[in-house]
């Protein structure tokens, strides 16, 4: 079992930047990749990007790609999204979340372990 726990969501304007954390429970921590998902009003929960187990390899949806980085500290048990040049259209609530394998993989389905979320919200 991971609990999750994300921190840093808020309130920006556009262009402006945040770096979502997500702390995780387990001393394993290293023998999972990480995800983080974002989820708008009315819509389905996303793939935004992804990082491996050691933090060697690294995937993002288009969209996201130049914009936000993912990144991970094993010896803190956490996971990290720096995001960039913030658009309202980034408005969601932002989700970490945790498979046992050392693929990353982009769907919901793929990951047993999920945060409670953290809501950013971006103003034009």
């Amino acid at each position: 079992q991971v609990q999750l726990v994300e921190s840093g969501g808020g309130l920006v304007q556009a262009g402006d930047s945040l770096r979502l954390s997500c702390a995780a429970s387990r001393d394993t921590f290293s023998s999972y990749t990480m995800g983080w998902f974002r989820q708008a009003p009315g819509k389905e929960r996303e793939f935004v990007a992804g990082i491996s187990w050691s933090g060697g390899s690294t995937y993002y949806t288009d969209s996201m790609l130049g914009r936000f980085t993912i990144s991970r500290d094993n010896t803190k048990n956490t996971v990290f999204l720096q995001m960039n040049s913030l658009k309202p259209e980034d408005t969601a609530v932002y989700y970490c979340a945790a498979r046992r394998s050392r693929v990353i993989r982009t769907a919901t389905e793929d990951y047993s372990y999920w945060g409670q979320g953290t809501q950013v919200t971006v103003s034009s």
